[in-house]
């Protein structure tokens, strides 16, 4: 009985093992990707298709074909050349909103609506900080209302970020009708920069002038500037003082140039 069986297991094996024999030089004669029979080998194909694959994968010995003068005038391309900037800190640290220098209209309609004007720079980076340096000169044209002075700002929050709050330190003059003061100008900046490199731009502002004192001023600044040009912006300011004799009032069209 035992022998029956092994002699049937040897002869189904032998069956099977010309099934596999004939499926092998059938399908090892055939691509098994594009059924071409004049295809290599299943283990040929293999061997040709891993070094096929290895060389496509490697990284090339030789730097980009790039023409001469095409290199030579972008600063991008010299840059990505020498080394791979880390764009993640450069979007972090480079500013997201440039100096000003200013020049424009204002009207101060709490004296009359007077007609005056306005001058001034806006945020000078001292090197590669966050702190910076504001100046500006306002005035009536009849030079009975001035406004003057110079402030510091230290900008919290890395300088490309499109949100930014900085504590403002300076020193400001206020001569109207009514009233005239100086002293120590403290409060703090909120900008909101929703383009970025002077494109566009959102700032509050809120000061005091000379806080404590019986001459204590406060001083409410909304500013929105865009840009009409690279290097152009106009901008609109909106402007409050409160003082214990009067509250003033000026707005402004400014033109901006962003050196």
């Amino acid at each position: 009985m035992v022998g029956f069986l092994a002699s049937v297991f040897v002869s189904q094996g032998r069956k099977a093992g010309g099934v596999v024999a004939l499926f092998s030089v059938i399908f090892g004669a055939v691509d098994p990707v594009w059924g071409n029979p004049s295809s290599p080998p299943l283990q040929t194909l293999g061997n040709a298709s891993k070094q096929w694959i290895t060389q496509a994968s490697a990284p090339p010995s030789t730097p980009l074909d790039i023409e001469p003068e095409i290199l030579d005038e972008s600063p991008v391309l010299q840059r990505w050349s020498e080394e791979i900037p880390d764009v993640l800190h450069d979007i972090r640290h480079d500013p997201s909103f440039k100096t000003r220098v200013r020049l424009g209209y204002s009207q101060f309609p709490s004296t009359h609506h007077r007609s005056g004007w306005t001058i001034g720079v806006e945020d000078v980076f001292l090197g590669k900080t966050g702190l910076t340096v504001s100046a500006e000169y306002q005035g009536t044209f009849k030079g009975d209302r001035t406004t003057w002075g110079g402030d510091l700002r230290y900008y919290v929050l890395p300088l490309g970020s499109r949100v930014n709050i900085a504590p403002v330190l300076g020193y400001r003059n206020i001569t109207t009708g009514a009233y005239q003061t100086d002293g120590i100008n403290v409060g703090a900046k909120l900008k909101l920069i929703p383009s970025r490199t002077g494109a566009a731009d959102l700032s509050l502002t809120q000061t005091f002038v000379s806080p404590g004192s019986s001459d204590e001023v406060g001083i409410t600044t909304l500013s929105v500037g865009y840009a009409i040009t690279p290097q152009l912006r106009i901008s609109t300011d909106l402007q409050k003082q409160n003082s214990v004799a009067k509250k003033d009032s000026r707005v402004g069209i400014i033109l901006e140039w962003m050196p």
